[in-house]
């Protein structure tokens, strides 16, 4: 036995012995329940125990249990339950990862583009429905009836446990590459918790990240999905103040950057750009790369990134990206140039009903010098945040600006 876990190891851990009993047993939707069972067990007994010696190995021996269990109380399984009783527990075997596998499972086209990026976020990104539900601004029981229902498809749909053909694989992959996006921005910038980032999260999304450029390394947008992760990430260590709170990037200790991420990153992006039409990811990654190879904040590139921005506008109404065009034209033609664009997308739901928007506007109010404006905005963005670090760090500014 070693040390009692913490809960990035079963968060780790957790797709993984997802995909070796759904590989052995099939049963996707009720495989993902006993394996959630199974964690459970792990987090209440190892803390007491201690951790096995081959933890992955335990929680599959656990979660097969479960299994059979939850299939023989299934009435419309009694017929099966004989075969299932006689199910052998698995032995340790070697360690497959099959989290690439689960991640195209998820992706199956027998759901909607929203099934599969909440699904997948639940089953591999280890997101809870309630934070599935937020990223998707929908109620959470509304939620868990969609990964519901999402699951049964699965079942429903009898899809082989495997990587889908080649053919089939390049139809799904823009639904994987948003949800390990989402999965990525979720880590990078927690909407729960009392930490402002869930390391675990855009950990793992970055490796699967990883797993996807190894099978596609031709593919331009995994490449710069892989390269706006690494940029971003690398400035992990220097976005939160020891009380936790974030740091703005103009603010950073850009010492504590991490290069060889950097260094990784703009490789990556430099080798997809010149391959033909950029799509959004390497746009994004073009854009991350100008901030991190700038030495000091007002070595930043800005007139290149708005133009960036711009051609990100053509490829999506997301309103967040008009957003953050608006704060890259105000850093080149002053706070009310951004303002003017910045203040009619306070008319959209998906942008007011978020910090985000009142953040920047308290930002450009302050940068205009209307002390008063920026202290009010400041406080309703501190109001709609749902990480308490955000709250404080929003606090904190009204106040400073409040003089």
């Amino acid at each position: 036995m070693v040390d009692p876990p913490g809960e990035d190891l079963l968060r780790e851990l957790a797709p993984q012995v997802l995909g070796a009993v759904v590989r052995r047993y099939g049963h996707f939707d009720t495989a993902e329940d006993a394996v959630q069972e199974a964690l459970l067990a792990a987090a209440r007994q190892w803390p007491a125990e201690g951790v096995p010696d081959n933890p992955r190995a335990w929680l599959i021996r656990v979660a097969a249990r479960r299994l059979t269990d939850l299939l023989r109380a299934d009435q419309a399984r009694r017929g099966r339950e004989e075969v299932v009783a006689a199910w052998p527990v698995p032995a340790p075997g070697p360690a497959t990862d099959d989290s690439l596998v689960l991640l195209f499972m998820c992706c199956h086209p027998a759901l909607s583009p929203a099934s599969q990026i909440a699904l997948t976020l639940r089953a591999i990104g280890g997101l809870t429905t309630a934070e599935v539900a937020r990223a998707f601004l929908v109620p959470e029981d509304t939620m868990t009836r969609r990964i519901t229902r999402a699951k049964k498809s699965i079942k429903d749909s009898g899809v082989p446990f495997g990587l889908p053909p080649a053919a089939e694989r390049a139809a799904r992959l823009t639904a994987v590459l948003h949800v390990l996006y989402l999965t990525f921005n979720e880590g990078y910038v927690g909407t729960s918790g009392p930490t402002l980032q869930r390391v675990e999260l855009s950990t793992e999304a970055i490796r699967l990240a990883r797993l996807v450029h190894r099978l596609l390394p031709d593919d331009a947008e995994v490449t710069g999905l892989l390269a706006l992760m690494l940029l971003t990430d690398a400035r992990r260590a220097a976005r939160t103040a020891p009380d936790g709170t974030p740091v703005p990037m103009d603010e950073q200790d850009r010492s504590r950057w991490h290069q060889n991420q950097i260094a990784e990153g703009v490789e990556l992006i430099s080798s997809a750009l010149p391959r033909g039409d950029a799509g959004p990811y390497q746009i994004q990654a073009a854009i991350a790369a100008l901030h991190d190879e700038a030495a000091h904040p007002w070595d930043t590139d800005w007139p290149q990134i708005m133009l960036l921005y711009e051609v990100l506008l053509t490829h999506s109404d997301n309103p967040v990206v008009a957003l953050n065009h608006a704060v890259a034209v105000a850093m080149v033609h002053g706070p009310a140039a951004g303002l003017a664009l910045l203040d009619p997308l306070g008319k959209d739901d998906r942008l007011t009903a978020d910090h985000r928007w009142h953040t920047a506007r308290a930002h450009l109010l302050e940068l205009a010098g209307d002390r008063e404006a920026a202290r009010a905005a400041y406080l309703t963005a501190a109001a709609r945040a749902t990480s308490p670090p955000q709250q404080r760090y929003l606090h904190r500014r009204a106040a400073r600006v409040a003089g």
